[in-house]
């Protein structure tokens, strides 16, 4: 048998939205509040999830 390394990804998204002066002031606004944990993602921010074999090893 061989033992594989597989990596499970899970994306999780949210819409926010923000009132600033241009784009990245936006961004820079949602990425404090979530740095500060204001915005928190949960399983009902849910997307999808991907599997991948990230290595195969000889066992």
């Amino acid at each position: 048998m061989k033992k594989y390394s597989i990596e499970v990804l899970e994306m999780l998204s949210r819409i926010v939205e923000v009132e600033a002066s241009d784009e990245e002031d936006a961004i820079e606004k949602v990425r404090l509040d979530y740095r500060k944990c204001r915005i928190v993602l949960d399983d009902s921010d849910y997307n999808y999830t991907e599997f991948s074999v990230k290595d195969e090893k000889s066992g």
